[in-house]
């Protein structure tokens, strides 16, 4: 019975894994899953090796029996059925129409659509660093960084954390954390709604704690396997919380200010994946005449080890704006972290 049980299995998994073929010039034959095919490179998942790149141009034939977007040249595109093979440089799309018997060089790129309503998708990233200096003062900093989108039907929750933490000769100069969450509703496809609120918590600074709460229209230029583009326009009010010292002493002050933003989020997978870039910011516009605009973002590149597994730098900065005077800090994040 046990016998019967695994070879069951066996069986079983060797069709969910064998559903598409590419045939290699060399005369080699892989099974597995077509990931998606971008600038001459197609990445393709075995169960044995993993996920593999391949040149485009070694490709002899291939074929897929689950749904691909596939487009030809510059803007042709089409959603294909399955793919059948059809001979060297070759393959037959099959949509559900009259097939067509297309060249493998025609095809610049190809990749499963994304679902959006009945599927439920998780994906995100955790970036970590470690700075240790032994030089006349002894420093360690840690940062991390972790941001998550996770959509089911219409609705999406992001989930972004930040934290810092510095010791100087056993001293702490820096504690300090951020919290964002966000909820969005699709209205179509492309526009959405979204409401969201950010906790800002500093230990060794005067403005202490900060508070923003956000709503306002989006829209979603794309989103699929290669990346995505996003812009927001949000009102926010902003609260602040600062520890002032005078001559009466140690005070406690609060503060609040609306602002218009922008808000953009950008990635793009690059050479088959391997790499990935990304660029995410916002710009507030303050009702006010003391200040001009505040503006924070960072823009990364990623570097795949493996399947989780990546090496990340990351350049991040804040700029203000008012008064005639520019205030700006940059930071640099060099480390590695896991993505899904």
């Amino acid at each position: 019975m046990v016998r019967y049980w695994i070879a069951g299995w066996l069986v079983l998994a060797a069709t969910a894994v064998s559903a598409d073929t590419v045939w290699l010039k060399n005369g080699d034959r892989l099974s597995g899953e077509v990931i998606l095919l971008d600038g001459g490179t197609l990445v393709f998942r075995t169960p044995y090796a993993g996920r593999l790149q391949i040149k485009w141009a070694d490709v002899e034939t291939l074929s897929s029996s689950k749904e691909l977007l596939v487009k030809e040249g510059v803007d042709a595109s089409e959603r294909s059925k399955e793919l059948e093979a059809a001979g060297s440089g070759m393959v037959r799309v099959m949509n559900g129409e009259a097939p067509r018997t297309v060249p493998l060089a025609s095809i610049t790129q190809m990749m499963p659509p994304k679902p959006f309503v009945e599927d439920f998708l998780w994906e995100g990233n955790i970036d970590g660093s470690l700075d240790v200096k032994r030089k006349e003062d002894d420093s360690d900093k840690l940062r991390f960084k972790a941001n998550n989108r996770l959509q089911h039907g219409r609705w999406r929750h992001r989930f972004n954390a930040e934290t810092e933490y510095e010791t100087k000769n056993s001293e702490k100069k820096e504690d300090n954390y951020t919290l964002e969450y966000s909820l969005d509703r699709f209205l179509t496809d492309q526009w959405f709604w979204t409401t969201g609120y950010k906790y800002q918590r500093d230990r060794f600074e005067e403005l202490e704690r900060q508070r923003e709460i956000g709503t306002g229209p989006g829209y979603r230029f794309w989103d699929n396997e290669l990346g995505r583009f996003e812009l927001t326009a949000e009102l926010n009010r902003l609260i602040y919380d600062q520890n002032l010292d005078d001559e009466n002493g140690r005070r406690h002050e609060r503060e609040s200010i609306d602002t218009g933003s922008l808000n953009w989020d950008y990635k793009r997978l690059l050479w088959g994946s391997q790499f990935e870039l990304t660029a995410t910011g916002v710009i507030h516009f303050p009702f006010t005449q003391q200040v001009d605009y505040a503006t924070r973002g960072d823009m990364g590149l990623r570097y795949r080890i493996n399947d989780w597994a990546r090496l990340s730098l990351l350049y991040e900065f804040d700029q203000v704006r008012g008064l005639e005077e520019t205030y700006t800090e940059k930071r640099y994040l060099l480390g590695l972290g896991v993505g899904w």
